[in-house]
C-alpha cells in the first residue's frame, strides 16, 4: 500500500504539497484527483522516489520509495510516457530497464504483448504516436510485476479500443490484490474504474472516501420542469432559500426543492406541470462543486456574441 504522513514539498516561498496524509489501500482502484496546479504531480513524484519531500513521510509497501533494493518489482509508475530515448526501439527500452533491475528477459515479450505492442516492438520509440507512447509507458510500469502501480493520466492519447482496455486491466491489477492510485483529468473514466478517491486542492485533502459519498456530499443537482404558466412558477418557487434559473430551452432549473415539492406547489396553484426531472449528479458535478474554491487558474468566460454586439451599440 502507498502510506502518506504530513507530507509537505515546498519550493522556495511556494508550498505544493502541504500537511498531506492519506493511504492508498491494495485491492481497489483509487482515482486522484484535483484541479490544475494542486500538487498531484508533485505528490506522485515523491511516491515514485523521484523527489524527496521536504518534511513528512512516504511508505511504499511499508518502506521509503528509495528503500527498495528491487524498485520495479514494488512500485511501477507512469509519469511522462515520452520519457524514452526517441532512438531506442521499444522492446530494447523495456530490455534495458529489466536487465539493470534483475528482471527476466521473457517478461520483456510478456509485457509487450499484454499491452498490445507486439507488431511495433521493433520500432523506434521516437516515431510512437501519443497513444502507443502510452502502452509503452504502462509496459515499463508493468515489468516487474509490482504489488503497487502509479499511472498518471494513462488514458491519454489511447483510441476507443484502448481506452476499454485499460478500464479493464486497472481493475483486473486491483482484482489481483495491487494497489492501484490512478490521476485523471476526465471524471467519466475515474467514475468507471475507482471506487475510492483522494481528491487535493492547493496541496491540501480536500476528501479521502468513496465515489459514491463523494457525489453525494456535493450539492443536491437542479431539478429541471416545464409547466402550463413558467412565469407564475418560478414566481411561486423562488424564495431566499430557492433559486430559479430559466434554461437556455425555456425549462426551469429549480435548486432548493425537491421533485415532489415542486410538483406539490404547482399542483396546488392550479399549474399543469408538462416535465418534471432530476438529474443524476456526476461526479464532475461533484468534483466541479467541492473544489471550487480551490482552483488556481480560472479563464473568464467569455460573453455571448449577442450581448457583445449589444454592448457595442
Amino acid at each position: 500500500m502507498i502510506e502518506i504522513d504530513a507530507l509537505t514539498k515546498r519550493y522556495a516561498a511556494t508550498n505544493a504539497v502541504s500537511d498531506l496524509t492519506f493511504t492508498v489501500r491494495p485491492g481497489t482502484v483509487t482515482g486522484f484527483l484535483g484541479p490544475n496546479g494542486a500538487g498531484k504531480s508533485t505528490t506522485m513524484r515523491m511516491i515514485l522516489g523521484l523527489d524527496e519531500p521536504t518534511s513528512g513521510s512516504v511508505l511504499v509497501n511499508g518502506r521509503p520509495p528509495r528503500a527498495h533494493t528491487a524498485p520495479l518489482r514494488e512500485v511501477g509508475g507512469m509519469l511522462d510516457p515520452r520519457a524514452v530515448h526517441p532512438a531506442r526501439s521499444a522492446y530494447h527500452h523495456l530490455l534495458a530497464l529489466a536487465q539493470t533491475s534483475g528482471i527476466r528477459r521473457s517478461r520483456v515479450d510478456e509485457v509487450i504483448e499484454a499491452v498490445g505492442l507486439h507488431t511495433v516492438a521493433r520500432r523506434r520509440a521516437g516515431g510512437f504516436s501519443l497513444g502507443m507512447s502510452q502502452r509503452l509507458g504502462i509496459a515499463a510500469a508493468l515489468l516487474g510485476d509490482p504489488a503497487t502501480v502509479v499511472l498518471d493520466e494513462p488514458v491519454n492519447g489511447l483510441d476507443v479500443e484502448g481506452i476499454r482496455w485499460i478500464r479493464a486491466l486497472l481493475t483486473e491489477l486491483a482484482t489481483q490484490g495491487k494497489t492501484v492510485f490512478v490521476s485523471s483529468h476526465l471524471m467519466s473514466e475515474i467514475a468507471q474504474t475507482a471506487t475510492h478517491l483522494i481528491v487535493i486542492g492547493r496541496g491540501r485533502l480536500i476528501a479521502d472516501t468513496t465515489v459514491a459519498e463523494f457525489i453525494a456530499s456535493a450539492a443536491p443537482p437542479a431539478v429541471r420542469v416545464r409547466s402550463s404558466d413558467q412565469p407564475a412558477l418560478a414566481g411561486l418557487l423562488s424564495s431566499d432559500t430557492v433559486t430559479v434559473r430559466h434554461a437556455d430551452d425555456g425549462a426551469l432549473a429549480v435548486s432548493g426543492l425537491s421533485a415532489a415539492e415542486i410538483g406539490a406547489a404547482a399542483a396546488a396553484a392550479g399549474i399543469a406541470v408538462l416535465e418534471l426531472a432530476t438529474s443524476p449528479t456526476s461526479l464532475e458535478d461533484a468534483f466541479v462543486d467541492l473544489t471550487q474554491d480551490a482552483v488556481e487558474f480560472r479563464a473568464t468566460p467569455r460573453p455571448a456574441a449577442g450581448a457583445a454586439f449589444e454592448e457595442k451599440k
